[in-house]
């Protein structure tokens, strides 16, 4: 009996051996979480559903942000364009948002941020899209998120016709509401570090 038992002994220890050490990889594999780079004000904006859009709102939710215009032809399609990828690629994790706001108040509104949002087929209960008083987005553009937004000048088709300057750049929010992380829209590589990012985070 004791012939039998040695050998099949042996047996289950290496299966549990190599269950293990599968387990060990893959956390040794696992991004560590990037360190928070500052933690964001109290903001007060307008989502396209006529709701308020506060930072408490958002508290307990990892999230991604970026700033655009509805009108903008270059750069804002693209960034929209990666936010539903992202929206795609983290549907089973409830707690992502994804968070677009807008640099032209004046133009963008609820109803043009809506129809904007479903070109996208952006998840209201998940994707926002907000805008709020000029001023105050300035200044979350630059003093929350730190990012050079919300400032425009005159094109050249005239006073009605403006280029908006704002960064190309998503930020990565955590839980408390801190920056832990700044990614180009234009660059893979920092596309792959978001979403390495965002699954630690998650």
């Amino acid at each position: 009996m004791q012939r039998l038992w040695a050998p099949l002994l042996v047996i289950v220890v290496g299966v549990v051996s190599v269950f293990l050490w599968a387990d060990l990889v893959r956390f040794a594999r696992q991004e560590p979480a990037p360190q928070p780079l500052g933690t964001l004000p109290a903001f007060d904006l307008i989502e396209r559903r006529q709701v308020p859009l506060r930072l408490a709102d958002l508290h307990g939710k990892v999230w991604v942000a970026d700033f655009m215009y509805t009108s903008c032809v270059e750069v804002c399609p693209l960034q929209s364009a990666e936010m539903a990828r992202l929206q795609t690629a983290f549907a089973d994790h409830a707690d992502l948002r994804l968070v677009s706001i807008s640099v032209d108040p004046e133009r963008d509104t609820p109803a043009v941020l809506t129809a904007y949002a479903e070109n996208f087929r952006a998840d209201p209960e998940r994707w926002f899209f907000a805008t709020g008083e000029p001023d105050a987005v300035a200044r979350l553009a630059q003093e929350g998120f730190r990012l050079s937004a919300a400032s425009y000048v005159p094109g050249d088709g005239g006073s009605e016709d403006y280029i908006f300057v704002h960064s190309n750049r998503f930020v990565l929010v955590d839980r408390q509401g801190r920056i832990r992380g700044y990614y180009r829209s234009t660059d893979p590589d920092d596309l792959a570090r978001l979403r390495r990012d965002l699954t630690a985070l998650l």
